[in-house]
């Protein structure tokens, strides 16, 4: 994880820089620029450029690979007439990079970023930009959101589900584009858009896919989706050493840390689960019987008033949202990601998903009932990003955390997705729901308990929302953090 920002219009070079400011959690390990030319490993708190330029990019990175053949690297990167900043994840790296070897590139290619600005390249020398980027994410797999410029024509991309963020805007004098809306505010942009999930935005028009994952229809295969989750699983952590779970206690995470637990008998992965809550709350006693049934490491943080106070404005101010459901689950990502980062970690998988996916919510079985669950489905999928991940990246990335996502695979979605609507919920009076999901887990290891564990919102399971509406908001106005 990492930010990225640019700027296309009249600034000067310390716009760039100040846009990195505001978000250096995301990327604390380095930062570069692209003014007239890259300049990367630069000091943002001393750099200083009076010059005015009409495009310029800017990168924070987040260091998480340091291997022999595979690095995270500065960027901006660049080569022959193409500069690209990229924010993410490319799990077919080593695929591409041999791809790319037998199609006659030379280059030594150690990052992500470096892969993709090359795949691109390498289209780009027949098609123009706009193609030569829709003929590249075709071919990649991953969670990325990333800008390219060929010296004319400026491109913006986002993975297929947007699990990785990116913003757009412009006023009277610029545009630009950022990982997060205060990068923009702080250059004067405030009507900022949302790139939608697998869009380019080409020189400012916005370019939908032939056909998004969540309307492709086929006959599932049931059979194939432990299969998917355990590659989906196994993709996230390669290359990686040690690795936190959010953790509830619930079947999402549970079955999440039993497949890691799984696969760290074959390679060294290390691995700790993270939980939140009240002393003797739902999910606190939940993760600790689960914890102790999978027989991992589990950290918790006993949520108190004194806490939520704390934390309340800045994570109101990163998600630009005072709604009380989405405070109480950005505070859960948040404080189980503060304690990732104490440990030195800046990688943590998340369960996020799996209730879209296989209808877990209480309000899916009215559609089961009418008829309309798998229309349902198909339209939270579509609307995840600016619902729930948007949120919980903010969050996570206020401890320079990435969080990283099984169930938003896109295969595994576009699977599941067209899975009967039977299997996911089987009755009207079917009070656990995610049916197939809890089947699976239950057969793969965990026990009754925990497999069928009932639904509880995390906002409720950690009691974090009682602390917010039965304390905090008697005497604070947390709409007033939205502008602090």
């Amino acid at each position: 994880m990492c930010s990225i920002v640019g700027l296309q219009g009249n600034f000067e070079g310390n716009d760039i820089v100040e846009m990195l400011k505001t978000s250096k959690d995301r990327g604390p390990d380095s930062s570069g620029v692209f003014l007239d030319e890259i300049q990367i490993d630069i000091n943002i708190d001393e750099f200083n450029d009076d010059n005015t330029y009409s495009i310029g990019f800017g990168h924070n990175l987040l260091s998480i690979y340091d291997l022999n053949d595979r690095v995270s690297k500065a960027q901006p990167v660049g080569n022959d007439n193409l500069v690209l900043v990229f924010n993410g994840e490319i799990y077919n790296f080593y695929t591409m990079r041999n791809f790319l070897k037998k199609v006659g590139v030379e280059a030594e290619i150690t990052s992500d970023a470096e892969m993709l600005l090359y795949l691109i390249d390498f289209y780009a020398k027949k098609l123009d930009l706009l193609k030569a980027v829709q003929s590249a994410i075709r071919l990649i797999d991953g969670d990325y959101a990333f800008a390219v410029w060929d010296g004319e024509n400026l491109a913006l991309a986002r993975d297929p589900l947007g699990v990785k963020p990116l913003f757009y805007g412009e006023n009277d004098t610029l545009k630009g584009f950022a990982s997060a809306k205060q990068s923009l505010k702080e250059v004067g942009i405030t009507d900022i858009s949302t790139l939608k999930p697998e869009h380019i935005l080409y020189n400012g028009e916005d370019i939908a896919p032939a056909q998004a994952i969540y309307e492709k229809v086929f006959e599932g295969d049931v059979a194939k989706i432990d299969k998917m989750l355990r590659l989906s699983v196994l993709k996230r952590v390669e290359s990686l050493t040690e690795i936190g779970v959010i953790f509830s206690g619930g079947v999402d995470s549970s079955y999440l840390a039993l497949l890691l637990k799984e696969m760290a008998e074959n390679v060294p992965l290390k691995i700790k689960l993270y939980a939140v809550g009240v002393e003797g709350s739902k999910d606190v006693e939940a993760a600790i019987y689960a914890s102790k049934f999978l027989n991992l490491d589990l950290e918790i943080c006993e949520v108190t008033e004194d806490l939520v106070r704390e934390a309340l404005p800045q994570v109101v101010k990163a998600i630009g949202d005072d709604n009380l459901m989405k405070v109480g689950v950005g505070l859960t990502t948040y404080f189980a990601t503060k304690m990732v980062a104490q440990d030195g970690l800046k990688v943590a998988i998340s369960g996020q998903g799996a209730d879209e996916l296989f209808g877990g919510y209480k309000r899916y079985v009215k559609g089961f009932v009418d008829g309309t669950l798998n229309y349902d489905l198909r339209h939270d999928i579509s609307n995840m990003y600016h619902v729930n991940l948007e949120r919980d990246d903010a969050c996570s990335m206020l401890n320079s955390v990435e969080l990283r996502l099984p169930f938003l695979d896109k295969k595994l979605v576009e699977l599941v997705l067209n899975i009967p609507d039977n299997k996911k919920i089987v009755s009207m009076h079917d009070d656990m729901r995610k049916s197939i999901l809890r089947k699976l887990a239950f057969e793969e290891g965990l026990d009754y308990e925990i497999a069928y564990r009932p639904k509880k919102a995390a906002q409720y399971g950690t009691g974090i929302d009682k602390i917010l509406r039965k304390k905090i908001l008697k005497d604070t106005d947390i709409s007033s953090f939205l502008t602090c």
